[in-house]
């Protein structure tokens, strides 16, 4: 089985949060990345955000040291569009 994270590196932001966060299934991956969503940066819960916090998902685990600015850009850009 291929672990599944997320990570806020990779979405700038005037918070600078780091959290990566990886689970064994998409499911709880998704449960822990919608309450950090929620709490941590203010969204509201909903079928869409689960919707695109679910697109975000990755295979493996975080990469130790966070994206470079010009790849964090042009991801969180591509997201933004989403």
């Amino acid at each position: 089985m291929t672990r599944k994270f997320i990570d806020c590196r990779d979405f700038p932001s005037d918070m600078h949060c780091s959290v990566a966060i990886s689970a064994d299934t998409e499911d709880e991956l998704l449960q822990i990345a919608v309450e950090h969503a929620v709490s941590v940066h203010h969204h509201t819960d909903t079928p869409e955000l689960r919707t695109q916090l679910r697109q975000l998902f990755k295979d493996g685990m975080p990469p130790e040291h966070p994206p470079m600015a010009g790849q964090a850009a042009a991801t969180g850009a591509t997201a933004a569009r989403h």
